[in-house]
């Protein structure tokens, strides 16, 4: 037999004897394929989670004392402990205004605050817990054109959607005036008042002299 000839065949013989020895393609696909579809699930799951979670937001209508609509708020999940709240309004007056959650969600304008003449006061105090000026339903005064209109967006962790949406709901409300947040520089004095005291009176603890409340609107949260 020639030289080259049992070359070729030694070398066909050495192939087929590694081709023997390898596992089988069709097998090992299938086993990655099984591993991949394993490792998917986790974070098909976190997805499954994030989407539920970002689908849920609530929302307010705004309206003056008369029922006119003066714009809308919308609050919408942005992190496990963060809500994002948009605010759109117009046909106010010009400046700042203050602008909170109230612990209820009763906007009636008919209910009237007997010592300070203004309504919605249905919609009870402030969302807490804190001190004026710290607390949960406290948000940055909306800042109205001379056009009449405001917007704004920002992102707390004072309160959760949760929150709004408890057993005695919430509502967003816009008041006459801007909000000190009670923030009195200790270098402004005043005469006694009535209990003797010098600070910040009670009103601007209270209310940051924000003035009437001149519009509400109360919180739905939707799934």
């Amino acid at each position: 037999m020639p030289r080259t000839t049992r070359f070729a065949l030694a070398a066909g013989l050495a192939l087929g004897l590694a081709a023997a020895a390898a596992p089988a393609v069709p097998g090992l696909s299938a086993g990655m394929a099984a591993a991949s579809a394993v490792q998917a699930r986790p974070s098909e799951s976190a997805s499954e989670s994030a989407s539920e979670s970002a689908g849920q937001s609530a929302t307010a209508v705004i309206k003056n004392t008369a029922g006119r609509v003066l714009g809308t708020v919308r609050v919408e999940r942005y992190d496990a402990k963060k809500s994002r709240v948009s605010v759109s309004v117009r046909g106010l007056t010009p400046g700042f205004h203050g602008f909170h959650v109230h612990a209820n969600g009763v906007c009636d304008a008919r209910s009237v605050d007997r010592a300070t003449g203004s309504a919605f006061t249905s919609a009870g105090s402030h969302l807490g817990p804190g001190e004026h000026g710290d607390g949960a339903g406290d948000m940055p005064p909306l800042l109205v054109a001379a056009d009449g209109t405001a917007s704004a967006s920002f992102v707390t962790d004072r309160f959760t959607l949760e929150q709004l949406g408890d057993a005695n709901g919430s509502a967003f409300v816009v008041h006459a005036g801007p909000d000190n947040f009670a923030h009195i520089p200790d270098r402004y004095f005043h005469r006694p008042d009535a209990t003797g005291a010098t600070g910040p009176d009670a009103a601007t603890r209270k209310t940051g002299d924000a003035g009437a409340r001149i519009g509400c609107g109360i919180v739905k949260v939707r799934a």
